[in-house]
């Protein structure tokens, strides 16, 4: 490896392989496939952290679910301790954890530590590997272009996280719930694929701010953003629109299969006692509107505007319901408030 490094026609294609992308998954397999390639290990995985919660695995290769746990292990006391380690098996430097010869690599960027790598192997090894003064310059010098770029990619993937997210609730806000109405509804004209929306107001939660106060009201809607978005797929997408107003885009789903949706999501609503823990007994209740494309709307305003519409509905026959937007709902004005 100190040959090749040595060679600054390689280390410069080497940086720019580093560089090629801004993504903080991409990165980190490039990464993890150069240093199986120098170091071998059977196992590897590169994990980052954000401070809070378990490492995130971006990207590994030969984990089996034992190496998998002793990774994560060993991370966490990477994140804490900012060492590299190189030990003969697991169980010296982690106790309880099985697993053979391995190291720890941090890759620390402009004096913070947001990624570990971690190479293991299956079966322990005779004698503990030794790391001279020699390999761990060549080591450090390779594995500075990495902790770069991939700190430089953990950051926008950060700021972009950020840009689309809602602060209180932390589902996607309206500006990200716009963009993915115009990507499906094109898809939908393209494919004659479905696609429906869920638009979703509470029913009464102007007295929870009244009654409780603003704190109060926010941890309700907290609570209510956690049960929608445990009522819908991996693939859909849940937004909170504004105030006490949530929208889900259900991509691949006709009106018969939102409507299905639709009906879990307010069932649990109307069935859970918010503000529990803070020994409140608070009740609400949802109206939901339903729009599907293809159908009587053409373009993603006209699919949101539908779903709002169909949601004034519910509320003018009572609230705490479901209506699906016909191709006359599409074409009224909304009655939305500014």
């Amino acid at each position: 490896m100190g040959q090749m490094l040595g060679r600054s026609d390689w280390f410069g294609a080497f940086v720019a392989e580093m560089h090629e992308s801004v993504d903080p998954r991409r990165v980190a397999d490039l990464a993890l496939a150069r240093l199986a390639g120098w170091l071998g290990l059977g196992a590897w995985a590169v994990l980052a952290h954000e401070g809070t919660g378990t490492p995130e695995v971006l990207a590994s290769r030969g984990l089996t679910p034992v190496l998998h746990a002793a990774a994560l292990r060993l991370a966490g006391a990477a994140f804490l301790e900012g060492e590299t380690q190189v030990f003969a098996a697991v169980a010296d430097v982690a106790d309880g954890y099985e697993g053979g010869a391995g190291v720890v690599l941090p890759l620390a960027c402009r004096g913070h530590l947001r990624a570990v790598a971690v190479g293991l192997d299956a079966r322990p090894a005779d004698t503990r590997p030794r790391l001279t003064d020699a390999g761990r310059r060549v080591l450090d010098q390779a594995l500075a272009p990495m902790a770069i770029a991939l700190d430089n990619a953990l950051r926008i993937a950060r700021a972009e996280a950020l840009s689309v997210t809602d602060d209180l609730t932390q589902l996607y806000n309206s500006r990200f719930l716009a963009l993915v109405l115009r990507r499906e509804s094109k898809r939908s004209a393209r494919t004659h694929e479905p696609v429906s929306l869920l638009f979703l107001d509470l029913d009464g939660f102007k007295d929870v701010n009244d009654t409780h106060g603003h704190l109060a009201g926010s941890r309700c809607l907290v609570e209510v953003a956690t049960m929608i978005r445990a009522s819908a797929r991996e693939t859909d997408v849940v937004a909170r629109f504004g105030g006490d107003e949530f929208a889900v885009v259900l991509p691949d789903t006709n009106e018969r299969g939102a409507r299905a949706v639709a009906e879990r999501v307010r069932a649990r609503i109307a069935d859970h006692e918010f503000l529990a823990v803070e020994g409140l007994q608070v009740r609400l209740t949802a109206s939901v509107g339903i729009a599907t494309l293809p159908g009587g709307m053409a373009t993603a305003d006209a699919l949101l505007q539908a779903a709002d519409r169909a949601m004034y509905r519910v509320k003018e026959r009572g609230k705490n319901g479901i209506e699906v937007a016909t191709h006359e709902t599409g074409r009224r004005p909304s009655r939305r408030k500014e």
